[in-house]
């Protein structure tokens, strides 16, 4: 699976967890480049706390374009240390 965004590839994995429909990536398989820590938050009932990302690419930003749990809920502990994408991040096979 590929994420990408700005015709650059986000992200590249085989091993992606699907919750929701949105594919989470190992956070090793991101090109660190491309993301920024964003300090936005929001709170899943059942996965915990999310962090954002913002994604740049060629001068152009994406704010809030990736998430991650750092400490899900034991519910979802299978998307420790994995991102997801939306906002525009078209995520492909």
């Amino acid at each position: 699976m590929k994420a990408i965004w700005n015709d650059a590839v986000i992200a590249e994995s085989d091993d992606t967890v699907v919750i929701e429909g949105n594919h989470y990536f190992p956070l090793s398989s991101v090109n660190d480049a491309f993301i920024k820590p964003s300090e936005k938050t929001t709170v899943c009932p059942w996965k915990g706390t999310a962090n954002y990302y913002n994604l740049s690419v060629a001068g152009s930003e994406n704010a809030n374009a990736a998430w991650y749990y750092a400490n899900p809920k034991d519910a979802a502990r299978e998307i420790a240390g994995r991102v997801a994408f939306w906002n525009g991040v078209q995520i492909v096979n």
